[in-house]
């Protein structure tokens, strides 16, 4: 098999060959990163996560020059595919056209609680966007960490630092993102 970031390179040259086999060897983590980010949305979703996983792609190939340099930045770019994904799709649902001021029910999941509602969502990528100016690295690492589900020990891998900058920065990270959306919350509409 050959190295992903070999054949990055090559889509990246212009290659419609590499790119062409490049889905197959990035699909499956793909894949699971997207189960698991449909996972923690509310259910009754509409988007599925092979559909998450074709958008996404659809997207990072989709330009004429994707300019990844290497393994780490294709899943960095991955990852703000998906979070955008997720976000236009929250953005959506919340139209008054669409329904928007009512809440969805689902009568066969009413005793799940949904660990990330849509406007929960909005509010982290607003404070999310806002921690991208303050601190690059940390944003990074909660897309990696949030939205691919990377472990500390993988983002670490991926990010090039050691695991207790990767713990130090996700601390910082969680706390100002909780302060900040807490900060949104309490602003009048």
């Amino acid at each position: 098999m050959r190295d992903i970031t070999l054949i990055l390179n090559a889509a990246r040259q212009g290659d419609r060959q590499a790119a062409d086999e490049l889905l197959p060897l990035v699909y499956g983590e793909l894949r699971r990163v997207a189960a698991w980010l449909m996972a923690n949305e509310k259910p009754g979703q509409t988007l599925q996560a092979t559909a998450l996983v074709h958008e996404a792609y659809l997207r990072l190939i989709g330009s004429a020059d994707p300019g990844w340099q290497g393994r780490r930045h294709f899943f960095g770019a991955a990852a703000e595919a998906m979070r955008r994904i997720l976000v236009e799709n929250a953005r959506r649902k919340n139209r008054l056209k669409h329904g928007g001021q009512l809440d969805r029910v689902d009568v066969a999941d009413l005793d799940i609680a949904s660990p990330l509602p849509d406007d929960d969502l909005l509010a982290m990528d607003e404070a999310l966007d806002r921690l991208a100016v303050v601190d690059p690295r940390a944003a990074e690492l909660v897309k990696l960490c949030f939205f691919v589900g990377l472990t500390q020990e993988q983002a670490a891998k991926e990010l090039d630092i050691s695991i207790s900058t990767v713990e130090r920065t996700w601390a910082f990270a969680r706390a100002w993102l909780f302060r900040e959306i807490q900060k949104a919350q309490t602003l009048p509409a």
